[in-house]
């Protein structure tokens, strides 16, 4: 038995106690890890760069780029250390800061689709209406709600969770520290607070999925309404990235939280935990990247540029090293 004050660092679960699977472990985050950062860095870099693309859907799309590159650095790094130095470590400071940050851009991030989700809506469901309700002014402001709210939220939960007595040990059920672990180490009476906080934001989270299902019930039925064929396919390509990443955002975490205990198990709850906290970081650019064809043409001139500019320093190199 310990309380919160003799508690300096936490004890994090490990995939494996396997020398060779750590080091499997190890290799396969590096390999999704890479592919986040590389997939979510050319989506934010193209869109920076062509101006074409600076339009209120693709400004968003670049804020939910920088949210997942920020979610996903927030947990596997430290995992991917642990499993090569075969530890289960992390200080109690920095258990604070892994559970603030990921529930700050994870909680923006679903504010953030909620707003992609009116974007859509306007732009399918009243066109002639888009330029005035989706200025530029408009998006900032909206997109800046989305991550101040998400900030709000994870300080007032990290404050809430770690100023609770932790009577049951340091040791999580977890590969990365998440407000759920530490309430079951929290005294049985004092995580109250905490739970009146969840439900409240639960609500909130409630009223943001409704939002996005009107949406989208009437973006499907204006899109229906588009006479020609070719219309339809435009207006599906712009949504259907967009409703499959809300999709796979909410159905994981969802599985996550409100699976039944009867079906719950540690290997269970470790393989749903990298479903909703890694894999959508990953797969969110292969999947706005795949049915955008504004994108992956911007994408194309990109690299032709780049490859341009890189024979242009070599060419200049070489013509410098024969004088």
């Amino acid at each position: 038995m310990s309380n919160s004050s003799s508690i300096t660092q936490f004890l994090l679960l490990p995939f494996t106690d396997t020398r060779e699977l750590q080091l499997l472990h190890f290799w396969l985050f590096l390999g999704i890890y890479l592919a986040a950062l590389l997939g979510n860095g050319l989506i934010i870099t193209t869109i920076a760069w062509d101006q074409h693309l600076h339009t209120p859907m693709y400004f968003f799309l670049l804020n939910l780029s920088f949210l997942d590159l920020g979610s996903i650095s927030t947990t596997v790094p430290k995992s991917m250390a642990n499993s090569l130095w075969d530890t289960r470590v992390i200080s109690y400071a920095g258990c604070a800061a892994q559970i603030f940050f990921f529930c700050f851009l994870l909680g923006s991030e679903y504010f953030l689709l909620t707003i992609m989700s009116y974007d859509r809506y306007v732009a399918i469901c009243k066109p002639l209406h888009y330029g005035t309700l989706l200025g530029s002014r408009a998006c900032v402001h909206m997109a800046a709600a989305a991550w101040a709210t998400g900030f709000l939220n994870a300080l007032l939960h990290t404050a809430n969770t770690f100023s609770l007595p932790l009577c049951k040990g340091n040791a999580l059920g977890q590969f990365f520290c998440e407000i759920p672990q530490i309430l079951k180490l929290s005294c049985l009476h004092s995580y109250l607070r905490e739970i009146r906080l969840i439900v409240v934001n639960a609500c909130l989270v409630f009223m943001c999925f409704v939002f996005i299902v009107v949406s989208y019930v009437q973006i499907l039925r204006a899109v229906l309404r588009i006479p020609s064929e070719q219309g339809r396919h435009k207006a599906f390509s712009t949504c259907l990235p967009h409703l499959a990443v809300v999709s796979l955002f909410v159905s994981t975490i969802m599985f996550a939280y409100l699976k039944p205990p009867s079906i719950s198990s540690p290997s269970l709850d470790l393989v749903v935990s990298v479903l909703y906290s890694v894999m959508p970081p990953a797969v969110n650019p292969l999947i706005y990247s795949m049915r955008n064809q504004e994108l992956k043409d911007a994408l194309r001139k990109l690299l032709r540029y780049s490859l341009l500019q890189v024979h242009k320093v070599c060419v200049i190199s070489l013509g410098l090293q024969q004088k």
